[in-house]
């Protein structure tokens, strides 16, 4: 069964850190890019970072480099995000997602050309 399955989120303090895990079944983790994405409430959902299928290359968002890291561990079929530096705008729902494809293009930052999805897990970035 294709699984993505989030966990690592919580409450944190401004500041602090939180490393995010997904862990991958179903399918071969490194033919596929990886990504991760957020949603705020109210918001549309947005992409945060993205792998390639061997961990070569690594590409953020504007509002988080330099403060969160991508990594994945093909051999253990997880992807990480780790967040430092949090702020209080980072406050949302975030998802493992599956890339259809080996690389990270332009358009897969659009949640729209996403089609395997986690169930998210909530980060809390509040004093």
């Amino acid at each position: 069964q294709l699984r993505l399955v989030e966990s690592g989120g919580g409450l944190v303090q401004p500041g602090g850190s939180l490393r995010l895990s997904c862990a991958a079944s179903g399918f071969t983790l490194d033919s596929y890019a990886m990504g991760w994405f957020r949603q705020a409430p109210g918001k549309e959902r947005e992409g945060v970072s993205c792998i390639s299928s061997r961990g070569g290359t690594t590409k953020y968002g504007d509002s988080v480099k330099g403060r969160f890291t991508i990594s994945r561990d093909n051999a253990k079929n997880t992807v990480y995000l780790e967040m430092n530096s949090l702020k209080p705008e980072d406050t949302a729902i975030y998802y493992c997602a599956r890339v259809p494809g080996r690389v990270c293009l332009t358009t897969h930052w659009k949640a729209s050309e996403i089609n395997v999805w986690g169930q998210g897990t909530q980060v809390t970035v509040s004093s």
